[in-house]
């Protein structure tokens, strides 16, 4: 039987995730059938072998903070034999880089490649996906969106054949904290904001989210993937929500309504800001949930909802990617 040979390239927090579920071996065999991680790779070291122990190679990590052999990405995509790289390197919205060289490198090696990260679809979106279908394989990134909330394998397959008409939502779960806090509560930003960081909803440096980047950066993604756009990060028309009142709240809620990030493309509309949102709209969601409500000719309406954030959740989706490569190589 054909043993499937996985590649981690970042060991950060969704790495972690993801080698923590890999490690429950049964579950994964029904998946994709039999399987072995031979490469795992962080920013400042590795781990080879034919058959790498996931639970070592998690102590190592959390007890030392790196792992122990002193090889790049780069050379391990040199040397290595592996068939999937899971690329889950930190999002550059700039450059893609380090992870745009990385995918670049697996796709023309021939190899599968499921991605977390951000930056290299949106930075080079048509072009990684030119470089996949020529060397035929695949690139797979539904955790790039809406962590464990399937949306692009639910409208490129399960709505296919459906013309998409626009996509609306909640791409940030951190913003959607801090919002949904302040409705309740009635709190200035500032205070839910130091809140969330106190409990790990928000980053030390906050500004990807609350600024609006983040949201952004998911919006291009999907228009792109599931709206066959050409579109780049400085196309989107961007707020954040760090000058949001209690007051404004007030207001708002007196008229039955409250206040959401909210993310949305269409023909005409590339952008991402706080908005109005009815109180029984599906989209008033609260706490770090993200949601989705797609619109199509054929299928009309499609609301999504879930945890849009987190390692396991964003981990959850990565997995699901894989196991999507090998349920149609079977199928072929």
């Amino acid at each position: 039987m054909y043993m499937i040979k996985l590649a981690i390239f970042g060991f950060g927090a969704v790495g972690r995730g993801v080698a923590k579920i890999l490690i429950d071996k049964e579950r994964i065999r029904r998946l994709i059938g039999e399987y072995t991680v031979v490469a795992i790779a962080d920013s400042k070291g590795a781990i080879i072998s034919d058959s790498i122990d996931l639970k070592k190679a998690l102590e190592i990590k959390n007890k030392e903070g790196s792992l122990p052999e002193r090889l790049t990405v780069d050379e391990i995509i040199d040397s290595v034999d592996f068939d999937v790289a899971l690329e889950l390197t930190p999002t550059n919205i700039k450059t893609g880089e380090p992870g745009l060289t990385h995918i670049k490198k697996c796709l023309k090696k021939g190899c599968h490649v499921v991605t977390s990260n951000k930056g290299p679809l949106v930075v080079a979106y048509k072009e990684l996906m030119k470089l996949a279908e020529k060397n035929n394989v695949k690139l797979m990134f539904e955790a790039t969106v809406g962590g464990a909330m399937p949306v692009i394998k639910l409208i490129k397959r399960d709505l296919a054949g459906n013309n998409i008409i626009s996509i609306k939502g909640i791409l940030n779960g951190t913003c959607n904290y801090i919002l949904s806090k302040m409705e309740k509560e009635k709190l200035p930003y500032d205070v839910v904001l130091s809140e969330a960081k106190e409990l790990g909803i928000a980053e030390a440096n906050e500004s990807y989210d609350v600024e609006g980047i983040d949201s952004a950066a998911k919006l291009v993604i999907l228009a792109n993937a599931l709206m066959n756009m050409d579109v780049k990060f400085d196309d989107v028309e961007i707020v954040g929500i760090t000058k949001i009142t209690p007051e404004a709240f007030e207001i708002a809620m007196e008229k039955g309504y409250t206040i959401r990030l909210i993310a949305e493309v269409n023909e005409q509309t590339l952008k991402v800001g706080p908005r109005l949102v009815s109180l029984n709209n599906p989209l008033c969601i609260h706490g770090t949930l993200n949601a989705v409500l797609i619109k199509t000719d054929l299928a009309k309406e499609v609301f999504v909802i879930g945890r849009g954030a987190g390692s396991i959740e964003t981990a959850s989706a990565v997995i699901s990617d894989l196991a999507e490569i090998y349920s149609c190589e079977v199928n072929k």
